[in-house]
């Protein structure tokens, strides 16, 4: 009995010794605000044949869209997260990070996708000398420099953050942003220069539910990217270029590619911090004859932040979303047209962890093109829509 008190001991003393050479923390954010948004309810697209002319008539819909309640997330997504580290020597770091996202108003509807659902989670190796590779589902490069040159830091309400959402890019401070089944390779800092590069494989089955090779390629649905940053005192640029392969909706026929391009900047000049982005899409369909081969895209926005009183921020920001599709014959489609949105929003601390936030959100859309607006489902082509919010963040 006594031998085994003294084994159990020992393995106590070799587990707290183990547990120290790791250095584990846990972190989160809990944000919720309320939100109003309403706009026209649009029209519907119905297709016609008239004296043998195939056409499409615009029927209004009566009515307006309007969302009113709580949401989590406005002005940072709410999650709940560990990263780790241990030493290995020589140098050599373990790392790993699991974070999930929280929907803290308790909605599994209306743009949030449920609670504890992984942001990112992944484990690596990382060295100061020759940078980090990870392995798991992980930001793509677009993510951080979105946030870098976004006046609200990629808040959900931010101008260019929903306008990215909905016309469907990886550059994005959103969700898509997040892929699967990556591979990363992140430089470490060279006199403010870095670099990070992500490959996310496809892992595609066919539709018995297999990866046969005779139906399905290894390389469909994969994604890939190579980002750069400099960031030098006020001074910060990015540049990133991501793309998807053979991304495949039913069958080959309707599979297609995309090129995303993006380049962003901010000066801050104490008084005020300045940024502007541009960034572009260019998709190319294999669909039948007669529906949209190419959807592209154009997404510009510029910005301020502008610090008043002690501990507290005005922010503007502006973005234009220029959408251009074309069918096979080279007409112009259904996804041709504009869309401008103008934020202004207040922050201010009230401690270092607790961030009060409001603003205001104006949308237009064309008749055509994307139908963005702050709150999912809200938003409908041809329609001006209008959103103030109101919320509190807690980081821990």
């Amino acid at each position: 009995m006594q031998k085994k008190l003294i084994a159990l001991a020992v393995a106590s003393l070799a587990s707290g010794a183990a547990f120290a050479q790791t250095n584990v923390t846990m972190y989160g954010i809990a944000d919720a605000g309320y939100v109003y948004s309403t706009g026209d309810a649009g029209f519907v697209q119905t297709p016609v044949v008239i004296n043998g002319v195939p056409g499409v008539v615009r029927v209004s819909i009566p009515g307006t869209n309007t969302f009113s309640g709580i949401q989590s997330g406005l002005l940072s997504g709410s999650r709940l997260g560990f990263r780790g580290e241990e030493a290995l020597g020589n140098g050599l770091k373990a790392i790993f990070t699991l974070e999930y996202s929280l929907s803290i108003d308790g909605n599994y509807g209306v743009g949030n996708a449920g609670s504890l659902n992984a942001r990112q989670q992944f484990v690596g190796l990382s060295g100061a000398n020759w940078g980090t590779v990870a392995l798991g589902r992980q930001y793509s490069p677009g993510y951080q420099a979105t946030v870098n040159n976004d006046p609200a830091g990629g808040s959900l309400f931010e101008s260019q953050s929903f306008q990215s959402r909905d016309a469907g890019y990886t550059i994005t401070p959103n969700s898509a942003a997040r892929w699967d089944n990556a591979l990363t390779y992140t430089t470490p800092n060279w006199g403010g220069f870095s670099a990070k590069g992500i490959y996310s494989f496809g892992e595609t089955q066919d539709a018995f539910g297999t990866y046969n090779d005779r139906n399905v390629s290894i390389t469909d649905n994969s994604k890939w990217g190579v980002g750069v940053n400099y960031a030098n005192g006020p001074f910060n640029v990015d540049a990133v270029y991501q793309a998807r392969d053979n991304i495949t909706m039913t069958n080959v026929l309707n599979s297609y590619d995309t090129q995303e391009w993006y380049v962003g900047g901010s000066f801050d000049f104490k008084m005020v911090k300045l940024m502007a982005s541009w960034q572009g899409m260019d998709t190319s369909n294999t669909a039948p004859i007669g529906t949209a081969v190419t959807n592209n895209s154009q997404l510009w926005s510029i910005g301020a932040v502008i610090p008043v009183l002690a501990a507290s921020n005005v922010h503007l920001g502006y973005s234009q979303l220029l959408m251009d599709g074309k069918n096979r014959f080279g007409n112009i489609n259904q996804f041709t047209g504009n869309s401008q949105s103008a934020t202004l929003a207040w922050t201010t601390n009230l401690s270092k962890r607790t961030t009060f936030y409001a603003g205001y959100v104006w949308t237009q859309n064309d008749n055509f093109g994307a139908a963005t607006a702050p709150v999912t489902g809200v938003g409908a082509r041809g329609q001006d829509n209008n959103t103030l919010l109101a919320g509190l963040r807690h980081s821990f």
